[in-house]
């Protein structure tokens, strides 16, 4: 019976290790197909625009979701959500390849009403979809359980992150169009998993039966949670360690891809570009995932690791200020990508150990949905102030990615600390 137990569980985690891995490879090819699409349609200038747009269309649609989740059982959400998606790409991929409103057509335009709809489209796949898996997998998951094997679903997503890039860098094949196709494909793959999670795997470990919480209860909280993130100058601070980045990161991305775009020119020659990124930033954090983040965290402390990432992105900001070439740009952002998300993200979640559960769900919510993209927005705000002159963006795009460093800097050390004397007094923040 045990044995039967522990098979069924592995199955449990494998099935979601390939929803996960379609999901991030899906994500991933989107993504890196995103500033393609758009620059050949609208114009790279205008990309600034977009993200701040993604922003205001997102919060309707988060908080639309925030109270579907709460009265519609997840796996019915994944059907609606991804058969949304999976429909709208392959519009998307069919418009992409006729004739005046597609690729063909290479007049630039802000009337071209495709790259945006597609950007948006993008944008809030990424945000609401893997936001929807996290909670499917975790409302039929015991902590034990996570513990042991959350690693198998974590390799689903590397893969998929790796893989996604691989199929961009073969747009000259495929065309863009085409690789749209298949992230539609890939949607629609993953729904077919889903299917055997919920129909082949017993009731007991996927939880799709459960009764929903109709009631009331269970319900996101994002007005308290943002009241509880000026209630406590430590949580304003896990804010500031946790965002800052998104600001600096937004700035060099659209400088890089300003350089990218006057060298290649065809929409498959800049997807292939952004594909080798992808694959960069994926290969990048895994190594230094697979020896580096526990090392580091171990011998160092959280402190250190705070501390030494908005140091590393303000070596990068001087070396490509003096060194501005698109490769170097390129480098540049891999690098602080790398210690995104395989040093500041592991660090961020262990920053809300000594802190309440209403503060690690309802703020770490609004922080990850809202003020991450929030503090995109302010980057491009930056960009789209300084978008036609790139000597201008590069010169005050440096001076002001560097104040923020140091206000970074001095934030992260406040709250390294802070951390410390609550872990060593054993206090938990309410």
């Amino acid at each position: 019976m045990s044995k039967n137990i522990h098979g069924n569980e592995l199955k449990k985690f494998v099935s979601l290790s390939f929803i996960f891995l379609f999901l991030i490879g899906v994500y991933w090819l989107l993504r890196s197909c995103k500033d393609s699409i758009f620059a050949s349609t609208v114009g790279i200038k205008h990309q600034p625009l977009a993200k701040m747009l993604s922003l205001c269309f997102l919060v309707p649609l988060i908080l639309a979701y925030s109270k579907l989740i709460d009265t519609v059982k997840k796996h019915h959400l994944f059907y609606v959500l991804g058969g949304i998606y999976g429909t709208f790409f392959l519009v998307v991929g069919y418009l992409l390849r006729c004739p005046g409103i597609g690729l063909e057509n290479t007049v630039e335009d802000p009337s071209r009403y495709i790259g945006w709809v597609s950007y948006l489209g993008i944008e809030s796949f990424g945000s609401l979809m893997v936001v929807l898996f996290w909670s499917f997998v975790s409302s039929s998951t015991n902590a034990e359980s996570a513990k042991k094997n959350y690693p198998i679903i974590v390799f689903g997503g590397q893969f998929g992150s790796i893989t996604g890039p691989v199929l961009v860098t073969k747009a000259s094949i495929f065309g863009v169009g085409g690789l749209v196709y298949i992230g539609a494909a890939g949607i629609f793959m993953m729904l077919v998993v889903v299917t055997y999670y919920v129909n082949f795997l017993p009731e007991e470990l996927t939880g799709i039966n459960e009764a929903t919480p109709a009631d009331g209860k269970g319900k996101t909280g994002m007005l308290e949670g943002l009241k509880l993130l000026f209630k406590h100058k430590y949580v304003a601070g896990i804010f500031c360690v946790a965002t800052f980045y998104e600001i600096i990161g937004t700035i060099l991305d659209f400088q890089m891809k300003l350089l990218a775009r006057q060298s290649f020119t065809t929409p498959n020659d800049f997807a292939q570009f952004m594909g080798k990124f992808g694959i960069g930033c994926n290969v990048l954090t895994l190594c230094f995932s697979l020896v580096g983040t526990g090392f580091v965290m171990k011998k160092w402390g959280l402190t250190f690791c705070i501390v030494l990432f908005p140091i590393i992105v303000g070596c990068v900001v001087v070396f490509v200020y003096f060194f501005a070439s698109m490769w170097v740009f390129f480098w540049g952002l891999i690098v602080v990508r790398c210690f995104t998300y395989a040093l500041n993200n592991p660090a961020k979640e262990i920053m809300y150990i000594p802190t309440s559960k209403d503060i690690r769900f309802k703020t770490k919510s609004w922080i990850d949905m809202f003020g991450a993209r929030s503090m995109k927005s302010v980057g491009s705000a930056i960009n789209n102030t300084f978008k036609e002159s790139t000597q201008s963006l590069l010169l005050y795009g440096t001076m002001i990615s560097l104040s923020i460093i140091v206000f970074w800097i001095f934030v992260a050390s406040f709250v390294g600390k802070s951390f410390d004397v609550l872990t060593k007094e054993n206090k938990i923040l309410s």
